[in-house]
């Protein structure tokens, strides 16, 4: 249960006094170490998930159409070398592994589970929810967010891969005409799944009830953030790259993922405080004897 302060309570005069909280809730230093733990298993899980996704087209489904959806994707987020390297490497990789692999599945599982742990404990501080899960309750919710949210970047690349088979069947599948639509397709529907994927993992990782009201425009928000995020790689990608080689030398794609993941989990971890914070004035506002949000602990 959070206590509204005394500076909470006070309407904010201004529109900079409204962004004081979230630069100060950014600049402390639990918040950073949260945000390099989600990074560095964003790392770990990033090229599993790339492979369990692309087996599962190839060998499962025997849709070529998806799994071409998947380095698509991947050019969107990662353009120039870096999409060129992983696309190539796990092409490669799948070529030599053949069919679905439990261990990739397996490693999957548990790297990406990595990255709710350390988030589930920021949200819950967010919202003022003192008692985390256990160890293994955690995990299974983890494990349940991970197939929902792969369900639905599964869903955002059938719909890309759709879109090339009615081009194909129009007789207009061009290799540039299919390469651009599919990636404007894929760019329409990256930002609705974004969005209510994070909505899932705002209302289900907390170890407690928060309020929906509060996480809808905050989803909506950070998708958006997230995809403007998307497009500055794009622009600062070209300069950072020589930096990072120079620096890095044979480490530079992987330090560049981590750098990334890292910006990506500050920004969702800001959209966790702004939607408490505004969850308690909204509580405010409602019952203004009240000074504590809605929120409860098992």
């Amino acid at each position: 249960m959070h206590l509204l302060t005394p500076e909470e309570n006070q309407p904010p005069p201004g529109t900079l006094h409204q962004y004081r909280p979230m630069i100060r809730y950014l600049m402390e230093t639990e918040v950073h170490v949260y945000a390099f733990s989600m990074a560095a298993n964003v790392l770990l899980s990033f090229y599993p998930f790339l492979l369990v996704m692309a087996s599962f087209c190839r060998h499962v489904l025997g849709w070529n159409s998806a799994e071409q959806a998947i380095y698509v994707a991947l050019r969107d987020y990662y353009p120039g070398q870096l999409g060129e390297f992983i696309e190539r490497n796990l092409k490669a990789t799948l070529d030599m592994s053949g069919p679905l692999q439990i261990t990739s599945l397996l490693l999957l599982l548990f790297t990406a589970n990595g990255i709710f742990e350390p988030l589930e404990v920021a949200l819950n501080r967010a919202w003022g929810i003192t008692r985390n899960r256990s160890f293994f309750r955690n995990q299974l919710v983890s494990l349940g967010l991970i197939f929902a949210c792969g369900g639905l970047a599964l869903a955002s690349m059938v719909l890309t891969a759709l879109n090339q088979e009615l081009w194909k069947q129009l007789g207009w599948a061009g290799a540039h005409l299919t390469l651009w639509t599919n990636l404007a397709l894929f760019k329409m529907a990256a930002a609705p799944v974004s969005i209510l994927a994070l909505l899932l993992v705002y209302y289900l990782l907390p170890n407690g009830k928060v309020s929906i009201r509060a996480l809808i425009p905050v989803s909506i928000v950070v998708g958006v953030l997230l995809e403007v995020l998307k497009y500055l790689n794009l622009l600062a990608w070209p300069y950072l790259r020589v930096k990072l080689n120079r620096e890095y030398g044979p480490f530079v794609y992987s330090v560049t993922i981590v750098l990334w993941a890292f910006l990506a989990s500050m920004v969702v971890l800001a959209g966790a405080d702004w939607a408490a914070r505004t969850a308690r004035a909204l509580a405010l506002q409602s019952t203004p004897e009240a000074a504590t949000v809605d929120v409860e602990s098992p």
